[in-house]
This record gives structure tokens, C-alpha cells and sequence, in this order.
């Protein structure tokens, strides 16, 4: 017996309900029902119709109404079809548009008598809903400027075309998989579509010459995808897919739903195992990998508008949490078609390409209504932001996210100017991770937190430093159960250190991991901001305490403590917390007997807790000083 089927038969002596479901009907028989569905209401559907079988084709029951998922694969729409949606949106969905990370569109608020008119509709256009929700092969994520960019070294789009063809709306492959199955490829220099964050992905390489793919195998929320050690060629791409398909579907576990992903099968089974049966059942020997190719961040970074290779323009047009209507693509297709060839690219990062603009067209299309109306977030604030639908469309949200995404990036933008940089800012509305928080530069996941007065509001816990490179790290918690409203200042402080200390157009990312993370534990970080919002947001003394451009406190917190202590003390009475004694060791000597409330005597404006706090800090035995900062930001409760 083989180590797949150890392990297939370890963990699947018991089936989740899901499984259980599945065998009672075929999905395409549900599909074919749809036109009854819509005459004859809820009445026309089975429990587990809406509970599973209409999610394959991208309908998702929410109650009154339903959700609906467009697939576009890479995220490439033309004119008819960007025009159809935002149709269909203004008459049947509220006039209500969602962009989603993996480069497609969902349209809410959908009654269950329109269905088969809005899947006609679409279909007329070319545009499938197939396979967008459940256990299927997703929509296909690649570079937004695909086949256009400098960049670009391989064409992926007749890739991608084939690839759909053997699984979308073939019978064999609709909720065929264990668990849901993301797929990524890029043919480009530029990581503009994370890449390595996909259950498959197809990172550009180099291989003896030649122009190809390597592979990395098994991300999953928060965690990047592991280096399978292979290189396939353009022409093997399509056999490697499906041979990947084929030993999921036949290995992957289906049991416990949460533990169903392909990373699981490969943490167990190992990836040499896992990769020996893709090759037995591609009839490949696939060669070892080549040289990857991709860099850690877009090559267009920040840029608002991109020179493609055939002398035209592509213009970003950045939607706030990628929250967008029917009547805005329409308008904005008009003016793509107008001043353009009408072709719309969307990206991960939930904002929209207009493509092909030639130069002499870019005034008058930046003078359009619509062009204006967006072009005002086009800061670093809101040029990568990604947010997950909230608690006003998804049911496992504990926060409202989006809009909490947006009125955060506008007060940062109001109180910390930055040009010249980037900052990757994710939220997700609850730990299902959604909104990919834990690749962010700075993370937020949704919770419930307590306010000063004990009342329950909304909350988030932050996280930081994560990386979209092949060698990610998952973002640490720096945070944990913040309110919504005093999160804010937090990130505010950070930033500010960015700003103050980043070097020329640099990412956060290169500056969280030269300078913040390499000089400063994550505790100090935390404690560095939590002061600062008790300094001046709850005391009101308008002082910060500052981090230092050269550090010498080598990441122990020890000495880190000792030192924000005295830079504490120093702060708030202007007189030193410790003096040279001449000619004595060490240098740094008691010149006078210390009390506990010295800071609260020296200056009456300071609480007798937070001297407290700073004489725990600095105290002259280090037997009875503080030693980690979890002790001191306890001690701070209150303030």
C-alpha cells in the first residue's frame, strides 16, 4: 500500500455531511431545474440545493436573496461583458458589485425568480457561473496586465483557456474534489496576484534556457505554498494540471471539512510522494525546477497608469474594499470603449485595470466623470487595501470590514502623508482569513472586543510583517482584540515610523524587514504603540515616545524595556532617570533614591499608574525590573 492510500484511509474512515450530500443527486440535475426553480420560489428547492448543489454553479442562498458569483478567468473583461454585468447588477442586484481576490465579480441581492434570467444573460456574453463556490477548480488568477506588460514573458491566457476547457462545465469535474481548489499562473516577472498563495500555482521560471513554470504546491489561508522542486514547460502545463487534479480527487481527504485542503494531503504524504503519483498519472518525468523568475512586488508599484509594450496605457482605477456598482462599470466601460478598446482588467487586489488607452487619449479620459470620481484613492492607502465581505452580506463576518477598511484608510491618509511607498493593508471580517490578512503588511481579522466602559463593540486583531515572496512568513500577531476605534491609532503610529524612516519608494514590506522587525521585538512594537494611544489619545499629553534610527538593545526585551523606560521618563519630566557619577563604574549610576511616583511628582499631569509603570521599567534592582512587556501593558489596563 502506497502512502496516499495510508493515508486516504487514516483519514477517511468517517465522511463529512458534505460527502453525504453530495450522493444524493448529481449537480447538473439541480441546474437543469433552475427555470422551475425561479417559477415556483423556495418551494421549488431542496434543503440541500441550497446548501450545496446550487454553489457549484455560483449560488449562494442568503435568505431573502441570493449571491452571485461571475466567473472571469485572469480577470479579463471585454466591453459586451463588463456592460452586460453592470446591467444585470442595476436590475436585478441593487445596482450592487463586489470584486473579489481571485480577479471576478459577485452580484448580491438576486431573487430566486430572476435566476434563470440573469444566467442567460450572462451566458449570451460568454460569462459562466460554473464552479465558482464549493468543491471545484476556481477561477484562475494570473497577472491583471497579462499579455501587455513589459513584464510579461509568457503569455498565460491560451493556457488558461485550455485549462478551462477540460474542467469548467464538464460534468466529470463539478464537485468532483475533496475541498475548494485555487490555481494560479504567471507568465510575468511582476508578483502582481500573490502568486504563491494557491492550492497550485504556476510561478514563472527558467530552466536551461528555456521559458516555463515552476511549482509550488499547497497555500492555504495565511500560508504560502511550499517549493515542489519542478519545472514544466509551457506545452506541459495542461498534463501537470490534471494529473494534480486527478491524485486530489482519488488521495484528498473528506472528512473534516476544515482539514480537506491539498496542504493537509501533502503535510502528511510529503511532497516527493504526492509529486510521484502526479507523474505516474501524467506519464511525465517531469525535470527538477529552474530558476523562479518572480519578484516580490509589482514592477508597475504604486503607478496609477502603465506603459504596456504596444505603446498604449493601462489606467488603475482603485475601488475602495471593492466595493463598485452596476452603473459605475458601465460608465467606466463606455469610457474604456470610448477612449480605448473597451477592455477591463481586474486584479487581486480588488481594483480594475482600463487597458490599451492610447497616449493621446489619456487627458481626455482622465477628465471623465468617472475617471475623477475614483481617482481621489489612488494613495497608498487604498491602492492595495483588500477587504472581505462583512456582516452586511456574509454570514460568518463578525465585523462590517469594508467599511472599516475605508474609514480606516481615510484617517490614515488624513494623518500620515507618505508618497513615494507602498503599504498592503488586508482585512478579513472573521478567521476564515478571506480578505488574506496573514500575507499583509499589516493584517486585520475581525472580533469582538470591549470598550473602556466594558460595552462590546467591534474589534480586530492586528497582525504584521507578512510577505508575499515564495519564502513568506505568515504575519505575527502584534494586536490582539482591539477596538475598531482605538486600532486605528495603532497603525497610525507605525506608519508614522515609516514614513520617518523608510528609505526612497520603499515598500513596507522591504522596511518592516530591514528595519522594524530586524532591530525591535514584536512585543516592543506592540507596547510602542500601545503607549503612544495612552499618551495621547486617552491623556491627552500630545508627546510620543520615538523609536530609534540605531538600536542597541539587540531584540531582548530586557533591554529594550530599560531603555523605553528612561526615554519614558526623560519624556514626561524633562530630567534624566538615571546620571553620571564622575570617575565611578559603571557610568550609569543612582544619583538619588528613586520613588515609585517620581514621574507623578514631577509632572502632576501624569497618572500615579503609568509612573508606576515606567518605575517597573526602570527600577534599580533588575531582580524586581520588568522583564517582558506583556507584563507592563497588563499593568496599563485602565489608563
Amino acid at each position: 500500500m502506497s502512502i496516499l492510500e495510508t493515508a486516504f484511509n487514516n483519514r477517511n474512515k468517517k465522511q463529512n455531511k458534505v460527502e453525504a450530500t453530495k450522493i444524493l443527486k448529481l449537480p447538473m440535475e439541480v441546474h437543469a431545474q433552475l427555470e422551475n426553480v425561479a417559477a415556483a420560489g423556495y418551494e421549488g428547492l431542496a434543503k440541500e440545493d441550497s446548501t450545496y448543489f446550487l454553489k457549484c454553479f455560483g449560488l449562494f442562498d442568503k435568505g431573502e436573496d441570493f449571491m452571485l458569483r461571475v466567473r472571469v478567468p485572469i480577470g479579463q473583461l471585454s466591453y459586451e461583458q463588463a456592460v452586460c454585468i453592470g446591467e444585470v447588477a442595476k436590475k436585478y442586484g441593487d445596482d450592487y458589485i463586489d470584486l473579489t481576490t481571485r480577479m471576478q465579480i459577485e452580484l448580491r441581492y438576486i431573487k430566486i425568480e430572476d435566476i434563470a434570467k440573469v444566467l442567460a444573460k450572462l451566458q449570451e456574453v460568454g460569462l459562466s457561473t460554473f464552479q465558482t463556490g464549493v468543491d471545484n477548480p476556481r477561477n484562475i488568477v494570473a497577472d491583471p496586465l497579462e499579455g501587455l506588460a513589459f513584464d510579461n514573458i509568457i503569455d498565460v491566457t491560451p493556457i488558461v483557456n485550455e485549462l478551462q476547457s477540460l474542467v469548467i462545465e464538464n460534468t466529470e469535474w463539478i464537485s468532483a474534489l475533496p475541498r475548494k481548489f485555487n490555481t494560479g499562473i504567471l507568465g510575468s516577472l511582476s508578483n502582481s496576484c500573490n502568486i504563491f498563495g494557491h492550492d497550485c500555482c504556476f510561478a514563472l521560471a527558467n530552466k536551461d534556457g528555456e521559458f516555463g513554470f515552476n511549482i509550488y504546491l499547497g497555500a492555504r489561508v495565511g500560508i504560502q505554498s511550499k517549493d515542489a522542486n519542478t519545472f514544466v514547460s509551457v506545452e506541459e502545463v495542461p498534463a501537470f494540471f490534471m494529473a494534480l487534479l486527478e491524485t486530489f480527487k482519488t488521495f484528498g481527504y473528506r472528512d473534516n471539512r476544515n482539514k480537506n485542503r491539498l496542504h493537509f494531503l501533502l503535510k502528511d504524504v510529503g511532497l516527493e510522494a504526492f509529486l510521484d503519483e502526479v507523474k505516474k498519472r501524467a506519464g511525465k518525468e517531469f525535470t527538477t525546477a529552474g530558476q523562479t523568475l518572480v519578484q516580490s512586488q509589482s514592477i508597475a508599484l504604486g503607478a496609477n497608469k502603465v506603459l504596456q509594450r504596444n505603446g498604449k496605457y493601462a489606467h488603475k482605477i482603485v475601488i475602495p474594499s471593492g466595493i463598485f456598482s452596476g452603473t459605475d462599470l458601465i460608465d467606466l466601460a463606455q469610457s474604456a470603449n470610448s477612449f480605448g478598446s473597451g477592455d477591463l482588467r481586474l486584479t487581486y487586489d480588488q481594483n480594475i485595470y482600463v487597458v490599451n488607452v492610447p497616449k493621446s487619449n489619456l487627458a481626455d479620459f482622465e477628465a471623465t466623470t468617472i475617471f475623477k470620481k475614483y481617482n481621489e484613492f489612488n494613495n497608498i492607502y487604498f491602492n492595495d487595501m483588500i477587504a472581505c465581505a462583512g456582516t452586511k452580506t456574509c454570514s460568518f463576518g463578525v465585523i462590517p470590514n469594508k467599511p472599516d477598511a475605508i474609514e480606516m484608510a481615510n484617517f490614515l491618509k488624513s494623518e500620515v502623508a507618505i508618497e513615494n511607498g507602498m503599504v498592503r493593508m488586508n482585512w478579513s471580517a472573521c478567521p476564515k482569513g478571506c480578505g488574506v490578512h496573514g500575507i499583509a503588511d499589516i493584517g486585520f481579522e475581525g472580533c469582538k472586543a470591549k470598550d473602556d466602559e466594558g460595552n462590546r463593540v467591534d474589534g480586530v486583531h492586528i497582525f504584521m510583517g507578512g510577505k508575499i515572496t515564495r519564502t513568506a512568513l505568515e504575519a505575527r500577531l502584534l494586536h490582539k482584540t482591539l477596538p475598531i476605534t482605538e486600532a486605528k491609532y495603532h497603525v497610525k503610529y507605525l506608519l508614522e515610523v515609516y514614513a520617518e524612516f523608510k528609505e526612497r519608494g520603499e515598500t513596507f514590506e522591504t522596511f518592516e524587514n530591514r528595519y522594524l522587525s530586524a532591530n525591535y521585538s514584536y512585543q516592543a512594537l506592540a507596547f510602542y504603540t500601545k503607549i503612544n494611544y495612552i499618551l495621547n489619545e486617552k491623556l491627552g499629553l500630545d508627546v510620543k515616545l520615538k523609536l530609534d534610527k540605531e538600536v542597541k538593545t539587540y531584540k531582548k526585551e530586557n533591554l529594550e524595556i530599560f531603555d523605553f523606560g528612561l526615554k519614558l521618563f526623560k519624556l514626561l519630566t524633562n530630567e534624566k532617570r538615571y546620571v553620571a557619577v564622575e570617575d565611578a563604574e559603571p557610568v550609569l549610576v543612582q544619583a538619588r533614591k528613586i520613588k515609585r511616583d517620581e514621574v507623578t511628582s514631577l509632572n502632576p499631569k501624569v497618572p500615579s499608574k503609568l509612573s508606576e509603570v515606567i518605575y517597573m521599567m526602570t527600577d534599580n534592582d533588575k531582580k524586581t525590573r520588568a522583564a517582558v512587556f506583556s507584563e507592563l501593558i497588563m499593568a496599563l489596563k485602565g489608563l
